[in-house]
């Protein structure tokens, strides 16, 4: 998976691309633990997204709290396969997603 981060003043945006698995998720974790201090705006840029499992559900369920502490989070550009994760597992009610 690709990481991509683009700051700019207090938003954050990272896009990612690949599959978002338990093999990769421990990298976005800590990309967004280290990077999310003084940010109020987090962006997930799914574009390329091809996948995501359920250690990266707890990645996103975890960004989510930080934010809702400092700001907001949202999920955007979601393609038809990870759309339906979120909808299955309810994280479509969880998150905001555009």
């Amino acid at each position: 998976m690709t990481i991509s981060k683009e700051l700019k003043g207090t938003e954050l945006k990272i896009a990612l691309e690949g599959r978002l698995d338990t093999t990769t998720a421990p990298d976005l974790e800590s990309v967004i633990k280290d990077s999310v201090s003084g940010v109020t705006d987090l962006i997930l840029d799914f574009e390329k997204l091809d996948y995501i499992s359920s250690a990266g559900l707890r990645v996103l369920l975890s960004a989510q709290k930080i934010m809702n502490r400092q700001g907001s989070m949202k999920v955007v550009h979601v393609n038809e396969t990870v759309n339906e994760v979120f909808e299955v597992t309810g994280f479509s009610d969880i998150l905001t997603i555009e």
